[in-house]
């Protein structure tokens, strides 16, 4: 993994919620509807690697540009993943923590 690419924070009101980081500063990254029939709004600031996603639960996806081999190295430290999802985003394999708290790779579509 070579960085944390999105913190997606739980939010009941995903729009109230732009309006809120609109306010503090952030600027909207993306915004389209989410396969769940959500919106997926993605915030950061200009310039900056790390944004945030407003969503229904909380996660931290970390980028990878090789997630295959990812998943092999975390599975030599006895770490296992969920299968790779292909989307037109990227592959994406999801992990829990040992306290549950989601993680997730990405490798980027290129």
């Amino acid at each position: 993994m070579k960085a944390v690419e999105i913190v997606m924070l739980p939010v009941k009101d995903r729009q109230q919620a732009k309006e809120f980081y609109l306010r503090m500063g952030f600027h909207v990254l993306v915004e389209a509807p989410d396969p769940h029939g959500d919106a997926w709004i993605q915030m950061g600031f200009p310039g900056s690697d790390t944004s945030i996603s407003l969503a229904a639960f909380h996660a931290i996806i970390c980028q990878t540009d090789d997630i295959e081999k990812e998943i092999q190295q975390l599975k030599t430290q006895g770490i296992e993943t969920g299968k790779i999802d292909n989307t037109p985003w990227g592959r994406f394999a999801w992990l829990k923590d040992p306290d549950g708290n989601s993680l997730c790779l990405h490798e980027r579509s290129l």
